[in-house]
This record gives structure tokens, C-alpha cells and sequence, in this order.
């Protein structure tokens, strides 16, 4: 299968629109139209109605398995272009935004002291734009957190598209983030299971997501009372304090304006994982011997 077609079929099927994608791609819509007609043919089944513009079942399949191959792809040219390539003087990290642990901080340090010429750029992005990130090349390596069982690794399916090392970085305790005066601020513990009901606030990217919770405590409750979609730890410390939800966080991200309550059952903590592709740059190596002495 031709990756060149593959793409282009991805972007007609985004945006349903052979001239869409053709603006998109810098084709002509005629170019467009052959390629996916060529990639019918190859496959053998129809992938996209005409009118309107729509995957088929087959294309729907395909559409499934297109992401992840291509990320591949792009993560082999990248390894092959590192092979290949003079040692490069920059170190370019992605991390989620809890990822940040002073660990990290203090094996930066380190690293410049025997690399003053290196430059270090840190993103904060969410886990699958950081990891694409680490597939394509612009990221050098990425520092990713979750929720996990005492020693189990995260589970990240998308993570498992980019082959590499992975290094635990830091694992601490989760706490139930609360105003100063709320019911539950005198508990020495709480249970997930009691807490099904609370007044959350879904913050996805500044605490432990919903979803998480939810699959930790195999319920469908811990339903949202408010929605924050941004990164800002003071701006989600605000609504807490306010009375405008709770949330969970690691325990070096609760404010002292909160209180925080350590989560007893079922027991989880809060991991840090650093990942690192094959064979990586000498800077990216040198971070994690560093963090792993």
C-alpha cells in the first residue's frame, strides 16, 4: 500500500471533499480523485461514496488502522534520519502537564552544566499531539503522566505506536483536591467509590481526567459540574477554591489554599514516565542516564 495514497485518503475522508483535500494536499482535484482510485483498485474494494463524500465500511476499517500506520512510517524515517545525522545541540521535550517533576528539573540542570552550548526547549502538549511529536522527529523526548497501580506502567495505547525506551521518572500519591470548610476536608482518606457523586470539575489537561476516574472505579459516574479545557494549575486551583468542583491531582500540584485528601481505595498513584525513541540524540540519552542515577 502506498503511504502517498493512504495520506491523501485520510484527508478526503477528513474533510469530506476531494477539493478540499486537494487545496489541502497542494494537488489538483483530478490528481486527487486518481490517487484514491488508484488505491481502490490496489485494495480491491470501494473505499469512499462520491455523493456525498463518506468512507465506506471498508473505509471506515481502513480509516482505524491509517493513523497508527503512518505513524510508524514517520517514526521509521526519523530513526533512519537520527542514524544518519551529525549531533544535533538542541534537546526538544514534550511533556503533558503534569508531567513536570523537579527530578526532571534538577537532571536539566545537570545536562547544561556538561552542555552549556545545548539548547533546551520544553512544550506542554496533550499525550497524543506529544507523542506524534516524538514520531515525526520535532520532539526528542517526552515526559508523559497518568494514573497507575503501585509499579504497573501507564496505560497508553497510542503510546504503543512509537517504540523506545521507557523510564520511570516519579510516582506519588493522589489527592482529592477541596476548599478550605468542605464536608470531606476532615478525612484522613477517601474512597473512589464514595466520591462517584461529587461535584467535579472535568479538567483533562491541568488533573486527573474524568474518564480515568471513572474506568479506575469501574463506574459510569463522575459526571462533570463544570468543564475547564485549559493547562493552568492557579486558574483550576481558582474554581476549586470558589466551590465550583473538586478534582484529583498528584500531591505536588494541590495548593496550599486547598486541602488535599489522600485516595485510599482502589489504590492508584500518580506516574511519570519518560519515553525516549531508538537510538535517540546524545543530549536525550544523557537525560536519562541522568534521571536514572
Amino acid at each position: 500500500m502506498d503511504p502517498h495514497l493512504l495520506r491523501t485518503f485520510v484527508a478526503v475522508a477528513r474533510e469530506g471533499s476531494f477539493s478540499a483535500a486537494a487545496q489541502e494536499l497542494g494537488y489538483t482535484q483530478s490528481a486527487v480523485s486518481q490517487q484514491i482510485a488508484a488505491l481502490e483498485a490496489d485494495l480491491g474494494v470501494p473505499l469512499l461514496t462520491r455523493r456525498p463524500v463518506a468512507p465506506t465500511e471498508a473505509g471506515t476499517r481502513l480509516l482505524e488502522h491509517a493513523g497508527p500506520l503512518l505513524l510508524r512510517l514517520a517514526a521509521v524515517r526519523t530513526e533512519l534520519t537520527r542514524l544518519a545525522a551529525a549531533p544535533s545541540a538542541r534537546l526538544a521535550i514534550g511533556l503533558t502537564p503534569l508531567a513536570a517533576t523537579d527530578r526532571l528539573a534538577a537532571a536539566l540542570a545537570r545536562l547544561r552544566a556538561d552542555l552549556p552550548q545545548l539548547l533546551v526547549t520544553l512544550e506542554t502538549l496533550p499525550t497524543a499531539r506529544a507523542l506524534a511529536g516524538l514520531a515525526t522527529g520535532e520532539l526528542d523526548l517526552v515526559l508523559l503522566d497518568g494514573i497507575a497501580a503501585p509499579t504497573d506502567p501507564l496505560h497508553l495505547p497510542e503510546a504503543d505506536q512509537t517504540p523506545g525506551s521507557v523510564l520511570m521518572v516519579a510516582e506519588e500519591p493522589l489527592l482529592l483536591a477541596l476548599p478550605d470548610g468542605h464536608p470531606l476536608a476532615g478525612r484522613r482518606e477517601s474512597g473512589l467509590p464514595e466520591l462517584v457523586d461529587a461535584r467535579w470539575i472535568d479538567a483533562p489537561e491541568a488533573a486527573v481526567p474524568l474518564a480515568a476516574l471513572r474506568a479506575a472505579a469501574h463506574t459510569d459516574g463522575f459526571r462533570p459540574h463544570l468543564r475547564y479545557q485549559g493547562t493552568d494549575p492557579h486558574a483550576l486551583t481558582a474554581l476549586i477554591a470558589a466551590g465550583h468542583g473538586l478534582a484529583i491531582l498528584p500531591r505536588r500540584a494541590v495548593d496550599p489554599r486547598l486541602t488535599g485528601v489522600p485516595i485510599g481505595r482502589p489504590r492508584l498513584l500518580h506516574r511519570t514516565e519518560l519515553r525516549l525513541p531508538h537510538p535517540g540524540t546524545p543530549a536525550g540519552r544523557r537525560l536519562v542516564e541522568l534521571l536514572s542515577d
